[in-house]
Protein backbone atom coordinates (compact mmCIF):
# COMPACT_ATOMS: atom_id res chain seq x y z
CA UNK A 1 0.00 0.00 0.00
CA UNK A 2 1.25 3.22 -1.10
CA UNK A 3 0.40 6.64 0.39
CA UNK A 4 -0.57 9.40 -1.43
CA UNK A 5 2.22 11.55 -1.74
CA UNK A 6 4.11 8.42 -3.05
CA UNK A 7 1.81 7.46 -5.40
CA UNK A 8 1.43 10.81 -6.92
CA UNK A 9 5.40 10.57 -6.78
CA UNK A 10 5.49 7.40 -8.83
CA UNK A 11 2.53 8.29 -11.17
CA UNK A 12 4.74 11.79 -12.18
CA UNK A 13 7.42 9.70 -13.26
CA UNK A 14 5.53 7.51 -14.78
CA UNK A 15 4.02 9.84 -17.26
CA UNK A 16 7.30 11.60 -17.85
CA UNK A 17 9.01 8.96 -18.95
CA UNK A 18 6.03 8.39 -21.44
CA UNK A 19 6.02 11.91 -22.69
CA UNK A 20 10.42 12.46 -23.07
CA UNK A 21 11.71 9.30 -22.34
CA UNK A 22 13.62 10.45 -19.22
CA UNK A 23 12.83 10.80 -15.43
CA UNK A 24 12.42 14.08 -14.35
CA UNK A 25 14.70 15.90 -12.10
CA UNK A 26 14.53 16.06 -8.27
CA UNK A 27 13.79 20.07 -8.53
CA UNK A 28 10.85 19.00 -11.09
CA UNK A 29 9.74 16.19 -8.39
CA UNK A 30 9.56 18.49 -5.70
CA UNK A 31 7.61 21.37 -7.49
CA UNK A 32 4.89 18.60 -9.04
CA UNK A 33 4.09 17.43 -5.42
CA UNK A 34 4.56 20.76 -4.01
CA UNK A 35 7.01 19.49 -1.14
CA UNK A 36 9.96 22.38 0.29
CA UNK A 37 13.18 20.68 -0.54
CA UNK A 38 14.64 17.83 -2.11
CA UNK A 39 14.68 16.10 1.18
CA UNK A 40 11.22 14.71 1.04
CA UNK A 41 11.94 13.58 -2.62
CA UNK A 42 14.71 11.27 -1.51
CA UNK A 43 12.47 9.55 1.36
CA UNK A 44 9.75 9.04 -1.48
CA UNK A 45 11.98 7.52 -4.05
CA UNK A 46 13.63 5.41 -1.05
CA UNK A 47 10.22 4.09 -0.17
CA UNK A 48 9.28 3.36 -3.42
CA UNK A 49 12.29 1.37 -3.79
CA UNK A 50 11.83 -0.16 -0.80
CA UNK A 51 8.47 -1.54 -1.93
CA UNK A 52 9.78 -2.26 -5.41
CA UNK A 53 7.65 -0.35 -7.32
CA UNK A 54 11.49 1.77 -8.89
CA UNK A 55 14.88 0.87 -9.17
CA UNK A 56 18.14 3.29 -9.21
CA UNK A 57 20.13 2.42 -12.27
CA UNK A 58 23.58 2.48 -10.72
CA UNK A 59 26.52 4.60 -11.65
CA UNK A 60 23.46 7.32 -13.57
CA UNK A 61 22.69 10.51 -11.77
CA UNK A 62 19.34 9.90 -10.43
CA UNK A 63 18.34 7.89 -13.26
CA UNK A 64 14.91 5.56 -12.15
CA UNK A 65 13.84 2.91 -13.72
CA UNK A 66 10.21 1.98 -12.54
CA UNK A 67 9.49 -1.49 -11.98
CA UNK A 68 5.23 -1.64 -11.52
CA UNK A 69 2.69 0.60 -10.59
CA UNK A 70 -0.06 0.04 -8.04
CA UNK A 71 -2.43 -2.42 -8.91
CA UNK A 72 -5.37 0.19 -9.03
CA UNK A 73 -3.45 1.94 -11.81
CA UNK A 74 -2.99 -1.42 -13.63
CA UNK A 75 -0.83 -5.01 -13.88
CA UNK A 76 2.58 -3.41 -15.17
CA UNK A 77 2.01 -0.86 -18.34
CA UNK A 78 -0.19 -2.34 -20.78
CA UNK A 79 -2.10 -4.52 -18.74
CA UNK A 80 -1.94 -8.15 -19.60
CA UNK A 81 0.80 -8.62 -16.18
CA UNK A 82 3.18 -7.29 -18.11
CA UNK A 83 6.07 -5.49 -16.94
CA UNK A 84 7.34 -1.62 -17.88
CA UNK A 85 9.77 -1.67 -20.63
CA UNK A 86 12.01 1.46 -19.60
CA UNK A 87 12.67 3.62 -22.27
CA UNK A 88 16.79 3.67 -21.72
CA UNK A 89 17.76 0.97 -23.76
CA UNK A 90 20.81 -1.01 -21.84
CA UNK A 91 23.15 -3.17 -24.43
CA UNK A 92 20.56 -4.03 -26.89
CA UNK A 93 21.76 -2.25 -30.39
CA UNK A 94 20.51 -4.09 -33.30
CA UNK A 95 18.51 -6.56 -31.36
CA UNK A 96 15.02 -7.83 -31.59
CA UNK A 97 13.15 -7.58 -28.38
CA UNK A 98 10.83 -10.61 -26.99
CA UNK A 99 7.62 -10.59 -24.97
CA UNK A 100 6.96 -12.36 -22.00
CA UNK A 101 4.39 -14.54 -24.49
CA UNK A 102 8.06 -15.17 -26.33
CA UNK A 103 6.44 -13.89 -29.89
CA UNK A 104 8.97 -11.44 -31.19
CA UNK A 105 8.25 -7.19 -30.94
CA UNK A 106 8.27 -5.75 -34.46
CA UNK A 107 11.77 -5.17 -36.51
CA UNK A 108 13.55 -2.42 -35.09
CA UNK A 109 14.04 0.63 -37.39
CA UNK A 110 16.98 2.36 -38.60
CA UNK A 111 17.52 5.74 -38.00
CA UNK A 112 20.19 7.89 -39.41
CA UNK A 113 23.20 9.31 -36.53
CA UNK A 114 23.68 12.99 -37.14
CA UNK A 115 26.60 13.41 -35.78
CA UNK A 116 27.12 14.67 -32.31
CA UNK A 117 25.57 17.03 -30.33
CA UNK A 118 26.45 18.89 -26.56
CA UNK A 119 24.75 18.78 -23.81
CA UNK A 120 27.13 21.44 -22.78
CA UNK A 121 28.12 24.65 -24.23
CA UNK A 122 27.04 24.43 -28.08
CA UNK A 123 29.07 22.75 -30.62
CA UNK A 124 29.47 21.98 -34.17
CA UNK A 125 26.07 21.99 -36.18
CA UNK A 126 24.10 19.02 -36.62
CA UNK A 127 25.85 16.90 -40.09
CA UNK A 128 24.85 14.52 -42.50
CA UNK A 129 24.04 10.94 -41.35
CA UNK A 130 26.90 8.90 -42.16
CA UNK A 131 25.73 5.73 -40.38
CA UNK A 132 22.48 4.40 -39.10
CA UNK A 133 21.59 2.67 -35.42
CA UNK A 134 18.88 0.03 -34.86
CA UNK A 135 16.02 1.49 -32.49
CA UNK A 136 13.13 -0.37 -31.40
CA UNK A 137 9.95 0.80 -32.73
CA UNK A 138 8.26 1.09 -29.19
CA UNK A 139 10.93 4.15 -28.72
CA UNK A 140 9.37 6.33 -31.42
CA UNK A 141 6.30 8.43 -31.88
CA UNK A 142 4.88 9.53 -35.44
CA UNK A 143 7.25 11.22 -37.97
CA UNK A 144 10.83 11.09 -38.74
CA UNK A 145 13.27 10.59 -36.67
CA UNK A 146 16.69 11.01 -36.00
CA UNK A 147 19.83 10.00 -33.36
CA UNK A 148 22.52 12.18 -31.82
CA UNK A 149 25.72 10.98 -29.87
CA UNK A 150 25.84 13.24 -26.80
CA UNK A 151 28.76 14.99 -25.85
CA UNK A 152 28.77 16.89 -22.23
CA UNK A 153 27.23 16.25 -18.92
CA UNK A 154 25.18 19.35 -18.66
CA UNK A 155 21.92 17.43 -19.01
CA UNK A 156 22.85 14.66 -16.14
CA UNK A 157 19.66 15.18 -13.87
CA UNK A 158 17.33 14.45 -16.84
CA UNK A 159 18.79 11.01 -17.17
CA UNK A 160 21.43 12.21 -20.06
CA UNK A 161 24.82 11.42 -19.94
CA UNK A 162 28.20 11.69 -22.02
CA UNK A 163 28.06 9.06 -24.30
CA UNK A 164 24.40 8.14 -24.67
CA UNK A 165 22.79 8.39 -28.18
CA UNK A 166 19.47 10.43 -27.98
CA UNK A 167 16.27 9.64 -30.03
CA UNK A 168 14.88 13.15 -31.38
CA UNK A 169 11.40 13.20 -33.65
CA UNK A 170 12.42 16.13 -35.86
CA UNK A 171 9.99 19.60 -36.03
CA UNK A 172 10.49 22.87 -35.31
CA UNK A 173 7.91 23.51 -32.89
CA UNK A 174 8.10 22.42 -29.72
CA UNK A 175 6.18 23.36 -26.22
CA UNK A 176 7.86 24.90 -23.51
CA UNK A 177 9.54 22.35 -20.86
CA UNK A 178 10.81 19.69 -23.47
CA UNK A 179 13.91 18.88 -24.11
CA UNK A 180 14.99 20.14 -27.78
CA UNK A 181 17.78 19.84 -30.04
CA UNK A 182 18.33 23.80 -30.72
CA UNK A 183 20.10 25.77 -33.28
CA UNK A 184 22.06 28.80 -32.39
CA UNK A 185 22.99 31.32 -34.65
CA UNK A 186 22.27 28.58 -37.54
CA UNK A 187 26.01 27.27 -36.59
CA UNK A 188 25.85 25.68 -33.24
CA UNK A 189 24.10 22.55 -31.91
CA UNK A 190 22.45 22.23 -28.55
CA UNK A 191 20.62 19.90 -26.40
CA UNK A 192 18.63 21.69 -23.77
CA UNK A 193 15.40 22.11 -22.46
CA UNK A 194 13.47 24.83 -23.71
CA UNK A 195 11.43 28.03 -22.16
CA UNK A 196 9.56 30.52 -23.31
CA UNK A 197 10.11 33.65 -21.52
CA UNK A 198 8.14 36.14 -23.47
CA UNK A 199 9.40 36.82 -26.26
CA UNK A 200 12.69 35.30 -25.57
CA UNK A 201 13.79 31.66 -25.82
CA UNK A 202 16.30 29.78 -22.63
CA UNK A 203 18.17 27.33 -23.24
CA UNK A 204 18.25 25.29 -19.71
CA UNK A 205 20.63 22.76 -18.54
CA UNK A 206 19.96 19.98 -15.87
CA UNK A 207 23.23 20.30 -14.41
CA UNK A 208 23.46 23.14 -11.57
CA UNK A 209 26.92 23.81 -12.93
CA UNK A 210 26.06 25.39 -16.07
CA UNK A 211 23.89 28.50 -16.29
CA UNK A 212 20.44 28.76 -18.91
CA UNK A 213 21.11 30.66 -21.84
CA UNK A 214 18.89 33.67 -22.72
CA UNK A 215 18.25 34.42 -26.30
CA UNK A 216 15.85 36.38 -28.64
CA UNK A 217 13.50 34.23 -31.34
CA UNK A 218 15.56 34.71 -34.11
CA UNK A 219 18.49 33.37 -32.77
CA UNK A 220 17.38 29.71 -32.13
CA UNK A 221 15.97 27.12 -34.25
CA UNK A 222 14.41 23.99 -33.06
CA UNK A 223 15.04 20.88 -34.90
CA UNK A 224 13.14 18.40 -33.05
CA UNK A 225 12.48 17.13 -30.05
CA UNK A 226 13.90 14.27 -27.48
CA UNK A 227 11.43 11.28 -27.57
CA UNK A 228 14.04 8.53 -26.16
CA UNK A 229 17.67 7.54 -25.36
CA UNK A 230 20.27 4.25 -26.13
CA UNK A 231 22.57 3.19 -23.80
CA UNK A 232 25.44 0.98 -24.19
CA UNK A 233 27.78 -0.91 -21.47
Amino acid sequence: MLTRKQKELLMFIHERVKESGVPPSFDEMKEALDLKSKSGIHRLITALEERGFIRRLPHRARALEILKLPESVGQGFGGGGRGFSPSVIEGSLGRVRQEDDGVPSPANVAVPVMGRIAAGVPIEAIQHADRTIEVPPELLTPGEHFALEVKGDSMIEAGILDGDVVIIRRGENANSGEIVVALVDREEATLKRLRRRGDSIALEAANPSYETRIFGPDRVDVQGTLVGLIRVY
